[in-house]
């Protein structure tokens, strides 16, 4: 699966997540936030509105993204989360770091 990156502004990309975040596709997103990074994308929105599913191990590729932006001097958020992905960062307590904005222009104010 590819996660395409739209840029929002020159340091801020939105990755568009589809299908199922879970073991399969969670490296996948780690893989692209790391490259995202790396082209100056600091500041990246998760945009899960098409993501049908997420397991524990996209919350772990979601987190592990989070720590990645972070230690480059940027931000990661999320948006768009639907009940099933918002339960699994609730029941987590993972909402209160990756807290899920409505939209991914809602994310960082643009």
């Amino acid at each position: 699966m590819n996660f395409p990156v739209d840029e929002l502004e020159p340091d801020l990309g939105v990755v568009r997540v589809e299908g199922r975040l879970n073991m399969v596709t969670a490296t996948q997103l780690k893989d692209t936030v790391t490259e995202a990074v790396g082209t100056g994308k600091l500041r990246l929105v998760v945009d899960l509105t098409s993501t049908t599913f997420m397991d524990s191990s996209g919350l772990g590729a979601l987190i592990g993204a989070l720590k990645t932006a972070r230690a480059a001097g940027g931000d990661l958020r999320i948006a768009g989360a639907n009940e099933q992905v918002l339960m699994v960062l609730q029941l987590s307590n993972m909402d209160r770091i990756l807290r899920p904005y409505g939209t991914p222009e809602a994310a960082f104010g643009s």
